[in-house]
């Protein structure tokens, strides 16, 4: 189902949006050398709840997933980069993690995604991988307005990707959203311009990067859900959501300060 908002239901979603970036800056913060996935976990399961909005995820259980998810956020560190089920692990000086959000409120949902490294060291693979998430992402927002379609999005993410050497997985990609979480279309992150879905006004759409360091082959953790390179190697993930206006894309899950 391709859903289109209605202007009221997209200002709800602004608010989502809001919520959304706010949570993954506060939970960034904390995310300190020595922080647990857990408590990570228990932080966001309270902001949720404090805010009045619904974790997308705890009842969450698709064909990907073995059972429900039955957690607030997905944590993903170093060689784990999608679905990241949080468990008893604290991190270290040097860890790549990734923080993955979704919410619903007022019956709208947002999802966004962070990667940084936690504590003082800066391994410069990985500062590159994150910055390549980040100007994909970026591109593929540029190419998102009303005439577009969704291969422009695709292609200017994966030329991006591309020119920065990372293979490109095309199992997982982004999506529309709206009323539920994952919704068509599908948007890939690479793809040719000029074909797929036509974008129009109040549609919703989480575009989400994302990249392993020297292989595009995914394993799947005993844990059932979260998703790992094939090689071990290090894994970058960055996500918004937007929404399509009548003059391009507005990103609603930016964080405060960007948004003042």
């Amino acid at each position: 189902m391709i859903e289109i908002l209605n202007p009221t239901l997209v200002a709800r979603a602004r608010d989502t949006g809001a919520l959304v970036a706010d949570i993954l800056q506060t939970l960034k913060g904390r995310s300190t050398v020595g922080t647990n996935l857990l408590d990570i976990d228990r932080w966001a399961k309270a902001m949720i709840i404090e805010a009045g909005a619904q974790s997308c995820y705890v009842d969450y259980e698709p064909s990907f997933g073995r059972g429900p998810f039955a957690h607030y956020i997905c944590t993903a560190v170093n060689d784990a980069v999608l679905h990241g089920r949080p468990h008893d692990y604290a991190l270290a000086d040097g860890d790549l993690l990734t923080l993955d959000l979704a919410v619903s409120k007022g019956g709208v949902a947002a999802d966004a995604a962070i990667s940084f490294l936690v504590g003082e060291a800066r391994p410069p693979a990985s500062v590159a991988m994150i910055g390549a998430t980040e100007r994909a992402l970026a591109a593929g927002i540029a190419a998102a307005g009303p005439g577009a379609r969704i291969g422009d999005i695709s292609h200017a993410i994966g030329t991006v990707l591309g020119e920065a050497g990372y293979p490109v997985n095309t199992e997982f990609g982004g999506h529309g959203i709206g009323s539920t979480m994952h919704q068509d279309p599908h948007v890939s992150n690479t793809g040719r311009p000029g074909r797929g879905y036509k974008l129009r006004p109040g549609l919703l759409l989480a575009l989400e990067p994302w990249v392993m360091e020297d292989t595009a082959r995914l394993v799947t953790d005993t844990d059932g859900w979260t998703l790992r390179s094939a090689t071990g190697c290090r894994t970058a993930h960055t996500e918004h959501t937007i929404a399509i206006t009548e003059d391009g894309a507005d990103i609603l899950t930016l964080p405060k300060q960007a948004r003042q």
